[in-house]
């Protein structure tokens, strides 16, 4: 019983050591874009994945924001494509 334990005891580390340098923080990194993504407001200047940076002029239900590229050039995005808010807008006063 002792000899198997020391013969799994690397691996289990192997995979501890895994968890807390690729697995956590990746884990990290997706709850923070969740969460800046279900920030977005209208205002806000975003940069996509697609390197397209714009201003979002409307927040849709669907998954979706509307970007205005240049003056008179919108477009819909999916807001999971969203990968970097550059300036946020202050909350209106109530």
């Amino acid at each position: 019983m002792d000899g198997a334990l020391a013969q799994f005891l690397p691996l289990i580390l192997i995979f501890v050591i895994m968890y807390f340098l690729l697995i956590r923080p990746q884990q990290q990194k997706v709850k923070q874009h969740k969460a800046m993504v279900e920030g977005l407001r209208r205002g806000d200047q975003v940069i996509t994945q697609g390197g397209l940076i714009g201003k979002v002029t409307k927040v849709k239900e669907d998954g979706e924001v509307e970007v205005e590229l240049a003056e008179n050039v919108k477009v819909r995005v999916v807001k999971s494509t969203i990968a970097q808010v550059v300036s946020k807008t202050e909350p209106a006063a109530s």
